[in-house]
């Protein structure tokens, strides 16, 4: 009698996760990539950079399709279910996925893609892909200091946490290698979505005595480069390479490549059945993932060839452990 109930026990659980499955692997005839960010397309930086990754993808195979959702900072784990119901493969991209942990089980047939965060323990179904903005964000503070003729540098934050902090901490570390009195003030938004408010805390930086402002607020940043036109002063974009939204005031971004990961992961799944569910992928500079862009020979270049090379040298002495460069993450 034991065996029997023990059996039917085994069934009723072989079924429940069937159900909670609603979709089957990549290995069926259609890839559906349900893309899901936390706040908005239009950025032209962290979340406009996933998108390209996986539209990438869709170019690239026939037999992949694109959904996109924007919960516009809300209903995040809602939006989750909804892009889970409909996906082979579910690429959340922000921090605020964090249920995640929670939710990828009850979709055991989905495979999920965790951008800019990790479960705090692995989750199966789960790759974790965090960024070394750090990294990165040192470079970016090396060149502001360097090129800065008051000695004061800024930055504005989407908000006051430890992702956005990463970046600070670098940004500040390597503006202090290029110039040991230089000093870094920060701005907090609050908000990723208020070019208004990005331009408003911007200004304040450069009135007091800023030259160069590192802004790391996706959509809030817009008005920091807008604030760096009105002063005529200089500001240094992120995630992506922004130069050209105003290549006579953005010196150069720190750039970190999320699409190019996503794409890389999802190839890897598509091609070669290779997934790394339950582990963290730490895309850091050695991976070519983090770095720094000046945009292209056609725009205004303010950072001169001879910082452009320190810099190098600076990324390789990073890459190669002579650098540590401090992390928010302790």
């Amino acid at each position: 009698m034991k065996k029997i109930i023990a059996l039917l026990l085994a069934l009723v659980m072989v079924f429940a996760l069937c159900a909670c499955g609603k979709t089957d692997s990549v290995s069926g005839d259609k890839t559906v990539v349900g893309l899901v960010v936390a706040g908005a397309f239009g950025d032209r930086s962290f979340y406009d950079s996933s998108k390209e990754g996986v539209d990438k993808l869709a170019s690239e195979f026939s037999n992949v399709e694109v959904k996109t959702i924007e919960c516009n900072n809300e209903n995040h784990d809602a939006q989750m279910r909804n892009a889970a119901d409909v996906s082979n493969i579910v690429v959340c991209v922000g921090w605020e996925f964090y249920n995640i942990e929670t939710i990828a089980p009850e979709y055991p047939n989905v495979h999920w893609i965790w951008i800019d965060n990790a479960t705090s323990a692995p989750v199966e179904n789960v790759l974790n892909i965090t960024y070394a903005q750090n990294e990165g964000s040192f470079l970016a503070g090396y060149i502001a200091a360097a090129m800065s003729d008051s000695g004061v540098v800024g930055a504005v934050g989407g908000e006051d946490s430890d992702t956005i902090n990463d970046f600070i901490v670098g940004y500040e570390a390597g503006a202090k290698l290029a110039n040991e009195n230089v000093e870094v003030q920060v701005q907090y938004a609050g908000t990723y979505d208020d070019p208004a408010k990005g331009k408003e805390l911007a200004l304040a930086l450069y009135d007091a005595g800023c030259d160069v402002v590192f802004q790391v607020a996706s959509l809030t940043g817009e008005g920091v480069f807008e604030a760096a036109k009105e002063r005529n002063l200089l500001a240094i974009g992120v995630d992506s390479d922004q130069k050209y939204i105003d290549p006579e005031h953005i010196a150069c971004s720190m750039i970190k490549k999320v699409g190019e990961s996503i794409e890389t992961a999802i190839n890897d799944l598509i091609d070669n059945g290779s997934w790394q569910g339950g582990q963290i992928w730490v895309a850091d500079m050695s991976t070519g993932l983090v770095d720094v862009g000046y945009g292209d020979d056609t725009m205004t270049q303010q950072v001169s060839d001879e910082l452009k090379a320190e810099v190098e040298s600076i990324k390789q002495q990073i890459i190669g452990g002579e650098i540590e460069v401090p992390t928010a993450f302790n």
